[in-house]
């Protein structure tokens, strides 16, 4: 039996964010990252105040990332989400799981109603990662990530507990 767990984003996520930074791993994403903008994108995780960063654990090692933050959506305070698998690992249905991981987080620890992916629409994976862990597909929008790189997305939202956000932001008594 295997054990598939989030652990907060730490040093050892550099190394993985190096793994990850392949032709084939960014090819939806604008292609790898100089070294340089890696290690910031890794200090950025490192110091993520409105959201969370996690590595994907399974039987004690690290195969992807995940996390969620807050961005403004067609006029609403939501959260985005992002995933990666490393190679090796992909096909397991690892990224479901660990999204359904990260949106429980998500509703614990925020304050926001929905918490949104956005896949290239040609990135069928990805998109069945959303279909699988339960995401509603809202459409077709426009996107732009990273900035200066604008490409067709889906929008893929999945609804958050209720229980655990409050107008204020702060986490509802339980």
């Amino acid at each position: 039996m295997t054990s598939l767990s989030l652990a907060p984003w730490s040093e050892q996520g550099l190394d993985l964010l190096h793994r990850q930074n392949t032709a084939e791993s960014t090819e939806h994403l604008g292609g790898p990252e100089t070294p340089e903008q890696v290690r910031r994108r890794h200090e950025r995780y490192l110091a993520l105040t409105d959201g969370r960063m996690f590595l994907i654990v399974l039987d004690g090692q690290v195969v992807g990332s995940i996390g969620y933050w807050t961005r403004e959506w067609e006029g609403e305070q939501v959260y985005e989400t992002g995933y990666a698998i490393l190679p090796e690992y992909r096909g397991r249905g690892l990224a479901a799981g660990a999204l359904r991981l990260c949106a429980e987080e998500a509703g614990r620890q925020g304050s926001r109603r929905w918490l949104h992916a956005f896949p290239s629409v040609r990135h069928d994976a990805s998109n069945a990662v959303c279909r699988t862990a339960g995401f509603e597909l809202v459409g077709e929008c426009a996107f732009e990530y990273p900035p200066g790189n604008p490409l067709r997305s889906n929008n893929w939202r999945l609804e958050l507990p209720e229980s655990a956000r409050t107008t204020a932001g702060a986490p509802a008594p339980r």
